[in-house]
């Protein structure tokens, strides 16, 4: 039997996706109702391919969450120098580099190697890299944001110095890098993570140097879930920052209430990202 809610949300979605790209020129020349400034550093890897994602991500944050010291896109080279001045354009506090030239000198040969081969390589060689001076966000262009993002600016300033993680609704691990079931516990998205201090990589960046065949696309995670927990990284509530596919196979987004702060919205779920860009 066809599921008529699931393939009009796909269709639908598609279809939004296309007139809001359509209208990007329009859309970032639209001022923001955004005043609060807040003691955050933002920044964002993405690609040509997500330019409307990244686009409607930014501006959900600075309208609901407030407007950072910096919102840094980092581009993986291939942002054309016209959607880099578009993504400018959002807002002020937006700046856009290339990823070649915030890449700390000192990262491990491994993750240079990493980086060269895969996608997530080059995530993982920017996630390494970002400065951390105070709280510091990393976030992926396919997350939207929400009135109770306001909950951000009280997580970030909490006297403790432990970095939050977005829960994962899957153990989506690269196995090779997990040496204990123990390991799998408590599984870390790669896709939010707020930053209190200078993380320690080299527990999780040892086994990867270790790895005898080539990294794949959830080796990334995988460093970024043992290095989390290595660092005593503490959970987001995943009721307030949602990571979900439950509401995959129906029509609406049930998530997305005023009430949450985010939504990571991942492949499954992808095309519900357009149906709620705007709450």
């Amino acid at each position: 039997m066809v599921n008529v809610g699931y393939h009009t949300a796909k269709i639908q979605g598609k279809a939004n996706r296309h007139i809001y790209k359509a209208a990007l020129n329009q859309i970032v020349s639209f001022p923001i109702k955004a005043t609060q400034k807040i003691p955050i550093s933002v920044y964002a890897l993405s690609c040509e391919r997500d330019l409307p994602e990244q686009v409607a991500s930014i501006r959900s944050f600075i309208r609901h969450v407030g407007i950072p010291k910096t919102f840094t896109v980092i581009s993986d080279g291939s942002y054309t120098e016209s959607s880099c001045n578009l993504l400018r354009r959002i807002h002020p506090c937006v700046e856009v580099i290339p990823l070649t030239k915030m890449l700390r000198a000192d990262l491990p040969q491994c993750v240079w190697d990493y980086a060269q081969l895969h996608p997530m390589g080059k995530k993982l060689s920017a996630l390494m890299s970002i400065p951390v001076n105070g709280a510091t966000i990393y976030t992926d262009s396919d997350i939207l944001f929400f009135p109770g993002g306001l909950d951000l600016v009280g997580v970030s300033s909490s006297d403790d110095k432990y970095s939050r993680y977005l829960p994962d609704c899957s153990i989506s691990l690269d196995q090779r890098l997990i040496y204990n079931d123990s390991e799998k516990l408590n599984p870390v998205n790669g896709g939010f993570i707020l930053f209190k201090q200078e993380l320690d990589w080299s527990f999780a960046i040892e086994r990867l140097a270790n790895l005898q065949e080539p990294p794949i696309y959830f080796t990334e995670q995988t460093i970024v879930h043992l290095t989390i927990h290595h660092n005593h990284g503490v959970p987001l509530c995943s009721h307030k920052y949602v990571l979900s596919v439950e509401d995959q196979f129906i029509y609406l987004d049930k998530l997305a209430k005023k009430e949450i702060s985010l939504r990571h919205y991942v492949s499954d779920v992808r095309h519900k990202f357009w149906l709620s860009v705007g709450k």
